[in-house]
């Protein structure tokens, strides 16, 4: 995959755009990255399978036209940020077994 790590949004933009690459391809590049950081915490919960049907839905939504210019570009939200059906702990062990029961608005708008 052409995909540099650090690339920016607007570099992985124009790939989705061009065909270069397409949305399950990054989406796996950055789970990989993701799980390569399992030792540092970085990550509280990560939905891999759920990140996949999201980047499928959005390569089709490119194939069909239906596309804006962030389409299919995979995103991480910090853990303070509601997401249904997931664990949600802002961080703290006294919420270590919540798990959401609807999205935050900044969830709801990502998606």
């Amino acid at each position: 995959m052409s995909v540099e790590s650090f690339a920016s949004l607007t570099d992985l933009a124009t790939e989705l755009e061009s065909g270069a690459v397409s949305s399950a391809e990054l989406t796996r590049h950055y789970l990989k990255r993701a799980h390569s950081f399992t030792g540092l915490n970085a990550f509280i919960t990560v939905d891999e399978d759920q990140a996949l049907t999201q980047a499928e839905a959005a390569d089709e939504q490119r194939q069909q036209g239906k596309a804006t210019r962030v389409t299919g570009l995979p995103i991480t939200h910090k853990d303070i940020f509601c997401t249904r059906g997931l664990l949600t702990t802002c961080g703290s062990k006294m919420l270590g077994n919540w798990t959401a029961p609807y999205n935050a608005t900044v969830v709801e708008r990502l998606l």
